[in-house]
């Protein structure tokens, strides 16, 4: 089974782990979503994905900058 962690990176470069055991992953216009087994879905509001490693089963999300 795959699952991934979910990790925001800040636009200072530090990350923060905003859900592990990722399931399901939806890009909408409005960020990304996040779904689990267990817990309510997540949105990630303004988000991308920057990169996935399936190696160590992680993905990076990159907040949009709103000007």
């Amino acid at each position: 089974m795959c699952q991934l962690k979910a990790i925001v990176e800040q636009s200072d470069g530090s990350q923060k782990i905003v859900m592990e055991a990722v399931t399901d992953v939806n890009v909408t216009p409005d960020g990304v979503t996040l779904k689990t087994f267990f817990e309510e879905p997540l949105t990630v509001p303004n988000a991308w994905v920057q990169s996935i490693d399936f190696l160590s089963g992680s993905m990076i999300l990159s907040v949009k900058q709103i000007t």
